[in-house]
């Protein structure tokens, strides 16, 4: 192991390509938790509800079937094949089998290859960027968690507090060390991110009647205002918030979308976050050097 490390910091090039293959096999891992977690979560608050409204029939219901980010097994959703290993491989395994199963030849969602490379690529990015060190492990972590938070609010319009408190822990421990703030400027950066949108969802709940956010929206920018520091969240919002406008009035115009209907806002804070942790400073420069002339 010891060598490994040091053939990773005397070598960047094996570093990048160390980094790119186990975020490929870490991408295969995140479409498990992308599918799983959400459905997880709703077992354990149907079992909860249970316990609560009925105490005392619980105990006598049949123990339900495991299921966790482990087990069971990964299957064909439409004929039960089990997967095996050689079919599991990332990306490679989705074009062999040319985007379908091999039992039922029914499709296969391109996006399970397209989450494993997008995992590769952007965590290969944020390891070039910061290269051997503290700060790309942190990064890297970072960019599988925001992945896994991006789809599975696209998919639920949910942002599990495993995943946003996670991030906002890692941050804040981190910041001891001045990985990438201060643990001061980290601490202020969370309480201003979760404040900052608590505030907006109260202000419009307040005028309008109606809830405009999550509570999930409110702990992922807490959780990146750690990570980036007080002084870039202005740009995590802008970001966000200008990107997040651009697609729903584009879904508006193009698709002819209800504008009642809600869209999640924590894919652009994901984004947003991203690009600040690796471009923070850069894009600050570049607004201040277009004020300046």
């Amino acid at each position: 192991m010891n060598a490994i490390i040091q053939l990773m910091s005397e070598s960047p090039a094996y570093f990048i390509g160390t980094v790119f293959v186990v975020s490929l096999l870490v991408g295969s891992f995140l479409n498990v938790v992308i599918y799983r977690l959400p459905i997880m979560m709703e077992r354990s608050w149907r079992s909860e509800c249970e316990q609560f409204l009925h105490p005392d029939t619980v105990n006598s219901n049949p123990q339900a079937s495991t299921f966790n980010l482990v087990k069971p097994d990964s299957t064909c959703p439409h004929c039960q094949h089990k997967i095996r290993a050689w079919e599991n491989i990332p990306v490679l395994s989705w074009l062999w089998l040319r985007g379908r199963c091999s039992q039922c030849r029914h499709a296969i969602s391109i996006r399970y290859p397209l989450v494993e490379l997008c995992t590769a690529v952007l965590s290969t990015l944020a390891a070039w960027h910061f290269g051997f060190g503290m700060p790309a492990m942190i990064a890297v972590l970072a960019t599988w968690l925001l992945i896994a938070m991006t789809f599975i609010d696209l998919d639920k319009m949910l942002l599990p507090d495993q995943l946003t408190l996670s991030l906002l822990w890692i941050a804040l421990v981190v910041s001891v060390n001045h990985t990438f703030v201060s643990a001061q400027d980290a601490i202020i950066g969370a309480a201003l991110g979760y404040v900052c949108l608590w505030s907006l969802y109260w202000a419009f709940k307040l005028l309008t009647g109606k809830e405009g956010m999550g509570y999930g929206d409110f702990k992922l920018l807490a959780a990146l205002g750690a990570l980036v520091g007080w002084q870039h969240l202005p740009v995590v919002i802008l970001l966000s918030s200008f990107v997040g406008a651009l697609v729903g009035v584009s879904l508006i115009v193009v698709q002819g979308r209800d504008k009642s209907q809600p869209i999640p806002f924590g894919p652009y804070l994901a984004a947003a976050g991203w690009l600040t942790l690796l471009y923070g400073d850069w894009i600050v420069d570049q607004y201040l050097h277009l004020l300046v002339y």
